[in-house]
């Protein structure tokens, strides 16, 4: 018998499940290569969406993107990842079931919540392979929200560039000649770094980087937790030291960056690593210079330019007593 009260018993007995599925420890390790799903298993066709969310104040946003991300006929699935251990047990069940009410629809790919074994900012790269059965996967953050169609074509690229990393965010590492060391900055002619604001990759590299490369990489990935910050740079470096290219940035007609410092709504954009921008870019500075010192040699290699979905009219009109691009 369908009721409203039996749909809200269902979604509380789902919720449940995946907040006890993710909270129990004696789940084998995520590095077992036994738990490896067969690459021909799986789907080339569609996409999981890994989303990473820590603050409170950003949950109504959260599932507001979760629930768009599943609308879409790319996703597979997707994964909203808890790394916040202080959140109140009362308030993870809520959000559970508000997740998988957002999902019940038959168009719609299913949303779960799954509580990160640690705070450590590397849990967001474990392989997950009970859950993910797609070859690409977005990383990407809970404060970030996309066109559908820009959303389309950057997967469209990444599918014709399997080993990159494909992103919407760029920037850069660079040596600085006076002070003889690696710096983290921004330039305006290329880019080494895409970030994990919006990133989309093979989910073979969720695996190299959580479990492969030896004392070196684990050294790494101490560095991240130590700073508590530059795992989208870590990720970078592993690609880049397995690809031995550059990332990709592709351009898009519509996205909003709710974390960006700039915006005037102190409760989102407030709480994000990157919200003192001093600070931020001196230690991922560091972190570039103790990768490099970690792992011997530089692996991030320089792109340019960025992929776009069309070109539009470049000649200016007037149009009402305005100039406009002649194609409006």
């Amino acid at each position: 018998m369908s009721s409203p009260a039996t749909a809200f018993i269902l979604a509380t007995i789902i919720a449940l499940f995946f907040l006890n599925h993710t909270a129990n420890s004696s789940h084998p390790s995520p590095c077992d290569p036994t738990n490896k799903r067969d690459p021909r298993t799986l789907r080339h066709d569609r996409i999981t969406v890994l989303i990473n969310g820590f603050s409170e104040s950003r949950i109504p946003l959260l599932q507001s993107l979760a629930a768009t991300y599943s609308l879409s006929p790319l996703v597979s699935s997707v994964l909203v990842l808890w790394g916040n251990p202080s959140t109140p047990p009362r308030v993870l069940h809520q959000f559970a079931l508000n997740l998988t009410s957002l999902s019940t629809s038959s168009s719609s790919a299913p949303i779960t919540l799954h509580r990160n074994p640690s705070a450590s900012l590397n849990s967001r790269f474990l392989p997950r392979h009970r859950d993910i059965s797609t070859d690409a996967v977005l990383i990407c953050d809970d404060d970030v929200e996309l066109d559908d169609a820009s959303f389309e074509f950057a997967f469209r690229v990444w599918s014709n560039n399997r080993n990159r990393l494909i992103g919407i965010f760029a920037r850069s590492h660079d040596l600085d000649l006076n002070r003889k060391e690696w710096i983290y900055t921004v330039h305006h002619d290329r880019y080494s770094i895409v970030l994990t604001k919006f990133m989309i990759m093979k989910s073979e590299y969720l695996y190299k980087y959580s479990c492969e490369g030896g004392a070196r990489r684990v050294g790494m990935r101490g560095i991240v937790d130590e700073v508590r910050n530059c795992e989208d740079i870590l990720m970078n470096f592993v690609v880049a030291d397995e690809s031995d290219v550059g990332p990709l940035m592709v351009g898009v007609k519509r996205v909003r960056d709710y974390g960006d410092a700039r915006n005037e709504n102190e409760n989102v954009s407030g709480v994000g690593l990157s919200s003192r921008k001093g600070e931020h870019r001196k230690r991922r500075g560091w972190c570039i210079r103790e990768f490099h010192r970690v792992l011997g040699r530089m692996p991030l290699r320089y792109s340019y330019g960025k992929v776009v979905d069309s070109v539009g009219e470049q000649g200016l009109c007037k149009k009402g007593g305005k100039l406009v691009f002649c194609d409006q």
